[in-house]
C-alpha cells in the first residue's frame, strides 16, 4: 500500500505547485527551476515583444555578453506577436533602448535570449523593472535549420555544380603556360603596388568624375538642347565627307612633300636656323626698345604718345620758314667738305643779310598777329622808294619785323 500513497503524495504536490504558480501545465518547464539565474532576491522582470520565438521555452537562459544573467519566466501571445517575460538579476544594468534577440545555444536546438546595448544608436537611460522592449528592437539570429536550408539551396541550385567546369577550364588555360604566368605574377604585383601608390589620385579622379556627372545632371536640359542643335552640324559634315576626305588626303600629301623637302635640305635648313638664332637673340635683347621705336614710325616726327602733351586743344599753330638759298644749303650740306662755301652766291657776299631761322623769330603760339597796315614799306637807306622791292629783314625792313601776314595758322 505504500506505492499508492507515494503516487497520491506526488500528484498532490504537483497540483499544489500548479495552484501556487497560477500557470497551465506545460511539462517541467511550467515549474520554476531552482538554482537558475534571475530567481534571487531583488530580481526584476522585463517584457519583450518578439515577432517569432522559434523554439524558445520557459526557463530558457537570458544572456548578456554570453553570460547568463536571467531566465525566461513566461511566454504568451499578444495580438500577432509573442510577449516574452524575462527575469533578470538585480546586478544587470542595460540601457533603456536595449535590443533583444533569440539565439541558438547549441546545435541540439536549445535557444536563449540575448540582451545587448544598441549598436546603431547611442545608449540612453537605464532598463528598469516593468519596461517593455518593442518589436522594433527585437528579433532572432539565424537558426541551424535556416543555415542548412540556405546551404542546400546553394549546393543544389547554385554554382557549386559548375566548380568542375571552372577547374577544368583553369587547368586548360594554365597547362603549358607556366613560364608566362610566372612572368605575369610579378607584373601584376607591380601593377597592384603602383595602383596602391596612386590611390589618392584615383580617388580624386573619381571624385572629379562624380562632380562632373552632377553638373551634367543639373544641366540635363542644356545638354539635350546641345545634342538637338548639333544634329544639323553633323548632317553638314556628313554631306561634306568627300570634301573633308579630300582635304585630309591633300594635307597628307603636303606632309609627304614637307618631309621630303626637310630630308633633302636638312643640313641647309639647320644652317639657316643656326644663322637665324643670333638675329632672334638680337631682337630679344632689344627688349622694349623696338616696340617703342615702332610706335614712333607711323607718326614721325611727332610720337603719338606725346602728341596730346604738345597740342592742347583742337588745332595747332605752326610757323615754318623754308630757306632754300644757296648759302643755307651750303652751310647745311657742304660745310666741312671741299665744296663748302662755293655755292653761297650773292647771299654769300652779303653774308649777314640772309634771313634767320624760325627758331630765332618770335613764338608763333604766343606772338600776336600784325595788321596788314602796320607793315613797314621796304626801302633801301639812301635810295628813293623802289616799287615791288621785297621785304628783306635786316636789309629793306628792320630785322625784328615778321613777314607780311604774321604767323601762319
Amino acid at each position: 500500500m505504500r506505492r499508492p500513497r507515494r503516487m497520491a503524495t506526488l500528484v498532490m504536490g504537483l497540483a499544489l505547485a500548479l495552484g501556487v504558480s497560477g500557470c497551465e501545465w506545460d511539462g517541467l518547464n511550467s515549474l520554476p527551476m531552482p538554482g537558475t539565474e534571475g530567481t534571487m532576491d531583488g530580481a526584476y522582470q522585463v517584457r519583450i515583444q518578439m515577432p517569432n520565438v522559434t523554439t524558445l521555452t520557459r526557463n530558457s537562459p537570458v544572456r548578456v555578453d554570453d553570460v547568463t544573467v536571467g531566465t525566461v519566466s513566461n511566454i504568451e501571445v499578444e495580438g500577432w506577436h509573442a510577449l516574452v517575460t524575462v527575469t533578470l538579476n538585480p546586478t544587470v544594468q542595460l540601457p533603456a533602448n536595449a535590443v533583444a534577440k533569440i539565439g541558438q545555444t547549441s546545435l541540439l536546438g536549445s535557444n536563449h535570449v540575448e540582451l545587448a546595448a544598441p549598436t546603431d544608436a547611442t545608449p540612453q537611460g537605464q532598463l528598469k523593472a516593468g519596461d517593455t522592449i518593442p518589436l522594433a528592437r527585437a528579433g532572432a539570429f539565424p537558426t541551424t535549420e535556416q543555415v542548412l536550408s540556405s546551404l542546400s539551396v546553394v549546393l543544389n541550385g547554385g554554382g557549386i555544380s559548375q566548380l568542375e567546369t571552372i577547374t577544368r577550364e583553369l587547368n586548360s588555360a594554365l597547362v603549358g603556360r607556366e613560364n608566362d604566368i610566372r612572368d605575369l605574377l610579378p607584373q601584376l604585383n607591380e601593377l597592384t603596388v603602383n595602383l596602391d601608390k596612386q590611390r589618392n589620385d584615383i580617388i580624386a579622379a573619381m571624385s572629379g568624375l562624380d562632380r562632373l556627372g552632377g553638373q551634367l545632371a543639373q544641366q540635363r536640359d542644356v545638354v539635350a538642347k546641345a545634342i538637338e542643335r548639333i544634329h544639323p552640324a553633323l548632317t553638314v559634315l556628313a554631306d561634306r565627307t568627300k570634301n573633308i576626305t579630300a582635304a585630309l588626303t591633300a594635307l597628307g600629301d603636303l606632309s609627304d612633300v614637307t618631309d621630303r623637302l626637310i630630308a633633302s635640305s636638312g643640313e641647309n635648313l639647320k644652317a639657316n636656323l643656326r644663322s637665324l638664332a643670333p638675329v632672334l637673340q638680337t631682337l630679344a635683347d632689344t627688349g622694349v626698345n623696338l616696340i617703342e621705336a615702332m610706335k614712333i614710325i607711323p607718326t614721325f616726327p611727332f610720337p603719338m604718345k606725346n602728341l596730346d602733351k604738345a597740342i592742347k586743344g583742337d588745332y595747332l599753330n605752326l610757323f615754318i620758314t623754308v630757306d632754300l638759298t644757296g648759302k643755307r644749303l651750303d652751310n647745311n650740306w657742304l660745310i666741312g667738305t671741299p665744296l663748302g662755301g662755293r655755292f653761297g652766291g650773292v647771299e654769300g657776299v652779303v653774308g649777314s643779310f640772309a634771313p634767320d631761322t624760325a627758331t630765332q623769330g618770335g613764338n608763333p603760339a604766343t606772338g600776336p598777329l600784325q595788321p596788314e597796315g602796320a607793315q613797314p614799306t621796304p626801302t633801301i637807306p639812301g635810295l628813293p622808294p623802289i616799287p615791288g622791292l621785297p621785304a628783306i629783314p635786316g636789309l629793306t625792313v628792320p630785322g625784328n619785323t615778321a613777314p607780311q601776314g604774321g604767323p601762319g595758322r
